[in-house]
């Protein structure tokens, strides 16, 4: 993609949806950028993404890192298990998504998303356009 690389690790295709592991932007573009230019991408990006099953939100920052975690926010409730977004945006240039499901007492467990192609292009189009 324009400015950087877009990975997809998908596992099932049909033609209405993927079931999608990650989806990942690599970029030279957020190299350089402090944690307050991160933050204000970060939130950018939380308010486009209305589209996902659970609102996105700016959960955490870290200085040492200079990492953003976006999440869902609330997380999807399901009996006892929770399933949530995750998003890391990091100034060595990468911006990742992966859905989580935690099971209370144990581990969170990465599972796949299933998306409609639409939103997976507007997905992949949203991670390009945090890079202006």
């Amino acid at each position: 993609v324009d400015g950087g690389r877009l990975t997809a690790a998908i596992q099932a295709v049909d033609r209405l949806a993927c079931v999608v592991d990650s989806l990942e932007l690599s970029s030279d573009k957020l190299a350089h950028q402090s944690l307050d230019d991160l933050k204000q991408r970060s939130n950018r990006l939380c308010a486009k993404l209305s589209y996902l099953l659970e609102p996105i939100a700016l959960i955490e920052s870290d200085a040492d890192t200079c990492t953003t975690q976006l999440r869902s926010s609330p997380p999807a409730k399901e009996d006892d298990q929770t399933f949530y977004y995750e998003i890391l945006m990091r100034r060595g240039g990468i911006i990742s998504l992966h859905r989580y499901q935690k099971q209370p007492g144990d581990m969170r467990q990465n599972v796949p998303a299933t998306l409609t192609h639409e939103v997976l292009v507007r997905l992949a189009d949203d991670f390009v356009a945090a890079l202006s």
